[in-house]
């Protein structure tokens, strides 16, 4: 009696597809670009923040989905979140993975005054050695950020993910996806409402774009 082969085939396990992150900047305050405000609380949004959120809301709700929103626990990041959340109906998450930087004795200093300090060059050229007086040290930072990421990412397999945050954790987010040495992350700008976007997949994350401001976000979507 000949024997007979199984014409079945074993499927092979099926990876989730990538989750796509997109980081938010908050919106414009009166103080941008003049102070380090840091974690200080009650700074609000400038009226043409708000403008800049609303418009981000806008370009994000072009997206086929959006499936949820995390902002940082300071009022200018949830403000931002605000109209994002309005335009998909969804609730925003907090988390504090996504907090500025503690910038310790330096919080509330004037920036022109802080650039005049001596340390303010290690800052700019060498910042993986440097830690705020009393503050967050930009190391700590980013793993508390790339940490955060990976904990939304996780909970969030495929999906397509919103995080309003600040200049300096996204820049670290992105040099942490570039696989860019932290001492060149400061060569990142991320402008108030600019998004930012990193698709992680089992092979990596890779970076979409970085500071988009005007054009549309359709493509983004992971196919």
């Amino acid at each position: 009696m000949a024997s007979t082969k199984s014409a079945s085939k074993k499927t092979p396990p099926t990876r989730p597809s990538s989750t796509l992150i997109l980081l938010v900047r908050h919106g414009q305050t009166p103080t941008t670009g003049k102070i380090l405000p840091g974690r200080a609380s009650g700074l609000h949004l400038a009226e043409s923040g708000v403008s800049q959120a609303e418009a981000v809301a806008l370009r994000i709700a072009e997206l086929p989905r959006v499936d949820a929103i995390y902002a940082s626990p300071l009022e200018r990041a949830r403000e931002t979140a605000a109209p994002i959340a309005k335009a998909l109906k969804q609730r925003v998450k907090i988390n504090k993975g996504l907090l500025e930087c503690d910038f310790g004795d330096w919080t509330g200093e004037q920036l022109g005054a802080l650039m005049k300090k001596p340390e303010w060059s290690t800052v700019q050229r060498s910042p993986s050695i440097f830690r705020f007086p009393n503050g967050e040290s930009f190391t700590e930072m980013q793993s508390r950020m790339v940490t955060a990421l990976d904990g939304i990412r996780a909970a969030h397999p495929g999906c397509v993910v919103v995080c309003v945050s600040h200049a300096d954790p996204i820049k670290a987010a992105v040099a942490h996806a570039m696989g860019t040495h932290l001492d060149l992350f400061q060569r990142i700008v991320i402008s108030t409402c600019s998004v930012s976007a990193i698709a992680y997949s089992a092979h990596g994350p890779v970076v979409l774009t970085v500071n988009s401001t005007g054009s549309s976000l359709a493509d983004l979507s992971p196919s």
